[in-house]
């Protein structure tokens, strides 16, 4: 873990370098690296967001035959749950897939919460309205949780199961509420890259999903 978080912060100060040269004002070039770091990682984790995608739009396609287990052993709800789970395997579907991007993200917060705790120089530096990255923001905070239950939102399916949307719902508000706690304990550095993140994961799912509506579209004309 100490190698990674050692990597991320030669890659960090290597960005900020670069920004420096382009934009001197360190006002703006701290965040400005903050946001391009985001970027550069929400690329490396794409693949896993399109496999994410895949889960989410098979497990449209099984809906019918959810449906028709529900109806099947409706009178013996916990087997209905296991051959529930049985199809989901077989068809390498997950009801809850839109959560995996937060718990993948959770080794990179933690290499990053190491960087900016011994970066002292974000000490003081404002950026849009934060007053000092190195310190928290209340907005910022409430921001973080916000789009925490959008980028998770996003990614469920509109078919499912009454009883797994609930629990997925519950499962979102409880990871957004524990986000804006976290949040607040955390420095703003460090919220900006999770807010900025969870705003291209919201980018990229909506994209992705207008994409596969159309093949599937094409696919049904022909």
């Amino acid at each position: 873990m100490q190698y990674l978080n050692n990597a991320f912060v030669q890659f960090f100060e290597f960005l900020h370098r670069n920004v420096t040269l382009l934009i001197p004002n360190q006002n703006v070039s701290y965040g400005i690296a903050i946001i391009l770091m985001t970027i550069i990682i929400r690329i490396i984790i794409l693949p896993l967001g399109v496999k994410q995608l895949k889960s989410s739009l098979i497990m449209n396609e099984i809906q019918p035959e959810v449906k028709k287990l529900q109806e099947k052993y409706k009178k013996d709800p916990q087997r209905a749950q296991q051959e529930m789970m049985k199809l989901y395997k077989e068809k390498g579907a997950s009801p809850f897939s839109g959560c995996l991007p937060l718990l993948i993200q959770w080794p990179i917060l933690i290499a990053l919460y190491y960087v900016f705790n011994n970066l002292s120089g974000i000490n003081g530096i404002s950026f849009l309205w934060i007053s000092d990255l190195a310190k928290r923001d209340i907005f910022l905070a409430i921001l973080s949780g916000i789009t925490t239950y959008l980028s998770t939102y996003f990614m469920m399916s509109s078919n499912n199961s009454e009883q797994t949307a609930k629990q997925t719902q519950t499962m979102n508000i409880g990871m957004s509420g524990f986000m804006i706690f976290m949040s607040l304990g955390f420095k703003s550095a460090l919220v900006l890259y999770w807010v900025v993140s969870n705003l291209i994961q919201i980018a990229q799912t909506l994209v992705i999903k207008r994409i596969g509506t159309k093949k599937n579209t094409s696919h049904s004309k022909a």
